[in-house]
């Protein structure tokens, strides 16, 4: 089925009294049916399981039923039928090692659900996907009677934690990978050694994950009985581990715990004695990923590795570039892409991470970017492009694995990558350098209207369904935005003079209420106005136009725009105001904002006419130039959104945006704006976002 047709399918099952969480199923499935006027699969009583044709019992499968109310009996009852096919018409899949093909059948009627896969992993998508149509129901759970045929057409859906930098407890990591495999998500890449900390315990060498080896997080490590319950949780729910153990570089804390270099003869044997425990402890893990960017090495180096690896009946796996050493000189099968130098490697499997790294992502923009790109240029998957990873690199300090999740928008980041992984297409790549592609240049911009954007209001519509349910306890800061407008001007030139007062400004100013034009002129030239969508407006992307575009196509410094909107509320209420103008990336040194001011560039905004006043920064005043001092509230997730008070009726909006050099490393010319309840939970209900006050 066309993705057009899906879109419109599932909109007319929302209207049908029994498909509430048909249409809640996400990954959206790539051909789904519902049955209608048939009664729905009761989730109570008693139910037997008949795995007919080679089919294994799923610990999965029957966990779901007797958690639901189910009893299970050897005969008699409703029945869930469960059988092993050779294949499923229709279904698409390729040869990567590790991963087995996923594709399943799904009949549920009023007394039977009926499953067909080709594997075992096929039954636990299956199962996943019954997981969520048991959701939300009020009262007794009972799934409704649908028929489908999914698969996905990537292979590789994929998740990474740098807890070398970072530390997430262990306990933390099993309910992600049950939470996030509801998602199809099933790869998770646990970098677990960097300069600040080496976290997997090594039997021959226990100094390694020594207190006083580490800088941060000092004495927080992973035991490999740890690890051996994150990789059974992971196996029960179809999920692929890939440890990594980085090798030579991010390697201080090695050098510190041993005393010499990675690539010295002593540190190789190290090395090897280690992979000797890695690979007994991840013993169904397919890869070991043994990095080797960002530090001058050798082929010679990382050949011996990965044929150390090899040895262990694993699969390597490395980073790509890698500074002055072809992917062709290397025989690593599996290669992952990063940053914009991240370039295809033939004859390898390939995963896409190139702009996939949540530490530079603001909530809003950068998760439409990510989730209308294709996957490297490609709609569906082959051998040599595997699929996508989404890399948290929580290079800043930050206080809880709370915050971690939370400003990072990890659990959305992650959800809306599987979910592109999984039902493939995308129209455009994200960047704008094609890279041997013919269709690049998608960017972050969610379009006002047509396709792209009827597509991710669908995700979101979705995802927000789940936040409110399965994900209700995780810290998730996105809302929803698809109905956020903004009318944004041509940038006007203010000579490096934030404070240079032009005509939008002064209109808004003085007279709070009165509808603002849509040209003005200036020193004899005209200025107009556009229309953009969403709670998060790139004027100019973190990586520049030339890679990123955004608002604006050739942005540059020293000059002023101006958003606004209207807002309409059918009542006077208070509610929360999210605001931020610079995202400070989890990642960098840029400067905090002084006292009393929003960024350094001198960004205002007013609502109703009044000044909103900047946050009081817990960081203002102090250099955040060393990645040691701890990010605190500069970034939204961190603080609860301002109060304010709407109107009955309309209620104006307006944000001056002056961009000159600031000394950010990361030039971020941008905003955010939404309307939450008072803890920035949930987004308003009923209000109409409008630059031209219509819809009310």
């Amino acid at each position: 089925m066309k993705k057009t047709l899906l879109i419109a399918a599932m909109a007319m099952m929302a209207a049908a009294p029994l498909s509430a969480k048909v249409q809640h199923i996400l990954p959206r499935p790539q051909q789904i049916t519902a049955t209608e006027n048939v009664a729905a699969f009761k989730l109570k009583g008693k139910v037997s399981i008949n795995y007919a044709n080679g089919a294994k019992a799923c610990a999965l499968l029957e966990e779901f039923l007797t958690s639901n109310g189910c009893k299970m009996v050897p005969s008699g009852g409703k029945a869930v039928n469960v059988s092993m096919v050779k294949s499923i018409e229709g279904a698409y899949d390729y040869e990567l090692y590790g991963y087995e093909n996923e594709a399943y059948t799904l009949e549920v009627t009023p007394n039977a659900i009926n499953i067909t896969a080709v594997t075992p992993t096929g039954v636990i998508r299956a199962t996943q996907t019954l997981v969520q149509m048991a959701e939300g129901w009020k009262g007794k759970p009972a799934l409704e009677a649908v028929k489908m045929t999914d698969w996905p057409a990537f292979k590789l859906r994929g998740y990474m934690h740098d807890v070398g930098r970072s530390f997430i407890s262990a306990g933390e990591l099993v309910k992600q990978i049950e939470l996030f495999s509801r998602f199809k998500v099933n790869t998770f890449h646990w970098h677990m050694t960097e300069n600040q900390a080496w976290r997997f315990e090594v039997k021959a060498y226990p100094q390694l994950t020594s207190a006083e080896s580490m800088t941060r997080f000092a004495g927080q490590y992973y035991t490999q009985e740890d690890c051996r319950k994150v990789m059974e949780a992971a196996k029960k729910h179809g999920v692929t581990v890939i440890p990594e153990i980085d090798m030579p570089g991010h390697s201080a804390a090695f050098r510190r715990a041993m005393g010499f270099d990675m690539q010295s003869a002593e540190g190789k044997d190290v090395l090897k004695k280690v992979l000797d425990e890695v690979a007994e402890v991840f013993a169904d893990a397919p890869y070991i990923h043994i990095g080797g960017d960002e530090v001058s090495t050798t082929a010679a180096y990382l050949n011996e590795m990965i044929a150390y690896v090899e040895s262990k009946g694993k699969k390597a796996e490395i980073w790509n570039p890698i500074n002055g050493i072809g992917q062709k000189s290397l025989n690593a099968s599996l290669t992952q892409m990063w940053g914009t130098r991240g370039y295809f490697a033939g004859g390898k499997a390939n995963i896409d991470s190139r702009y996939n790294y949540t530490n530079h992502f603001d909530v809003f923009a950068d998760l439409v970017g990510i989730f209308k790109s294709n996957i490297y240029y490609k709609e569906k998957g082959d051998a040599e492009v595997a699929g996508a990873v989404s890399g948290c690199w929580n290079d800043r300090k930050l206080a809880t694995e709370e915050d971690i999740m939370a400003q990072n928008n990890v659990w959305a980041n992650v959800i809306a990558t599987a979910e592109r992984a999984w039902v493939g297409g995308g129209k455009r790549y994200i960047d704008n350098c094609n890279n041997g592609g013919t269709n690049g240049g998608g960017g972050v911009m969610l379009p006002n209207s047509g396709e792209e954007y009827d597509e991710f209001r669908d995700w979101e519509r979705r995802f927000l369904f789940h936040k409110a349910h399965a994900l209700k306890n995780e810290p998730i800061p996105y809302v929803k935005q698809t109905n956020v407008r903004w009318r944004i001007t041509d940038a006007f030139p203010n000579g490096g003079n934030s404070a240079a007062e032009f005509a939008p400004e002064k209109h808004a100013t003085t007279c709070a209420m009165c509808n603002i034009p849509n040209t003005f002129t200036h020193e004899g030239k005209t200025y107009g106005t556009g229309v953009a969508t969403g709670a998060g407006i790139y004027l100019r992307h973190t990586w520049g136009h030339s890679i990123i575009k955004a608002y604006y196509e050739s942005p540059s410094f020293n000059n002023t725009a101006y958003a606004w909107t209207y807002v309409y509320s059918k009542k006077k209420q208070e509610v929360g105001a999210v605001i931020e103008f610079q995202n400070y990336s989890r990642s960098e040194q840029d400067p905090a904002p002084t006292a009393g001011n929003w960024d350094l560039y001198g960004s205002k905004i007013w609502v109703n006419g009044e000044e909103i006043e900047a946050p009081d920064y817990e960081n203002a005043g102090v250099a955040i130039s060393n990645k040691e001092v701890e990010l605190k509230n500069e970034n939204f997730p961190a603080r609860k959104p301002i109060a304010v008070t709407l109107n009955k009726g309309w209620n104006k909006v307006f944000l001056k945006l002056p961009y000159v050099n600031a000394g950010y490393r990361l030039d971020k010319w941008m905003f955010t704006f939404v309307l939450t309840d008072l803890e920035g939970r949930n987004a308003v209900e009923g209000l109409v976002y409008s630059p031209d006050k219509e819809g009310e």
